[in-house]
């Protein structure tokens, strides 16, 4: 073991305890390290960035806030991976995440396993949000405005022989929707895969899980979104804490 290293961590560690920061002595008590080690250590760590030092005493950094920053971020990936994978689990399908977020549909995070794999992104989720169940789910979410601002930028396109052909049809589509209904999509995005999704209310954010079948396999596809539909209300605390993700 490095002890220098050890010594370095255990004052980041002591100095996180103090909100308003703590002087050199204080610390270097409080880790049980000599006064002129201590010194030294604070010296680097503040050169590094990791600790900051104000009117005589030190505070954690900018870099010890990225590396706490990088690690809550994680922890709610893990978060959002755990939930996913239960509802893929108990429904014994591929699930999905996705959010719009900043004028962009995000698929957060996808959960499946090799015997029920993922739609493969074909064509980019971004700018085929029209095709797909999790873009139509998502726009059928936001307000006029900002559905026709969506379109301006992704116009629609044809992605297969079942897709939506223009613009003001997939605005009528919507509009007959409804704002928080599930949608279904059969074959619009990828030839041979049905899909479903459904809406979630997580603030002022649009979200949808997502869950997609074979074809084949479509007689599955409603009884497995309703089962969904249930699990949502089990997971809403773990994927609205994730939407910051």
């Amino acid at each position: 073991m490095i002890g220098s290293v050890q010594r370095a961590m255990r004052l980041l560690e002591a100095a996180a305890t103090h909100a308003d920061g703590a002087p050199a002595k204080q610390l270097a008590r409080e880790t049980g390290i000599a006064l002129p080690t201590a010194y030294h250590l604070l010296r680097t760590l503040t050169h590094e960035g990791y600790l900051r030092r104000e009117k005589g005493v030190f505070v954690l950094g900018e870099a010890a806030e990225r590396l706490s920053s990088s690690g809550a971020q994680q922890n709610r990936r893990g978060m959002i991976g755990d939930a996913l994978a239960h509802c893929r689990d108990v429904i014994g399908m591929p699930v999905y995440f996705a959010v719009y977020r900043e004028g962009e549909i995000e698929v957060v995070a996808v959960s499946d396993t090799p015997g029920n794999p993922a739609v493969e992104e074909w064509a980019d989720f971004r700018e085929t949000g029209h095709a797909h169940a999790i873009g139509q789910c998502l726009l059928s979410q936001l307000d006029d405005e900002a559905r026709q601002d969506h379109l301006d930028r992704y116009p629609v396109q044809s992605i297969t022989r079942y897709s939506v052909r223009d613009d003001r049809t997939f605005l009528r589509r919507l509009d007959a929707m409804g704002r928080m209904r599930p949608v279904v999509e059969r074959q619009e995005y990828a030839l041979g895969t049905v899909c479903a999704a459904i809406p979630i209310l997580a603030g002022d954010t649009a979200a949808t899980l997502a869950i997609s079948v074979p074809a084949g396999q479509a007689d599955r596809l409603l009884p497995a979104a309703e089962r969904l539909q249930r699990e949502i209300g089990m997971l809403l605390r773990t994927l609205a804490f994730s939407i910051s993700i």
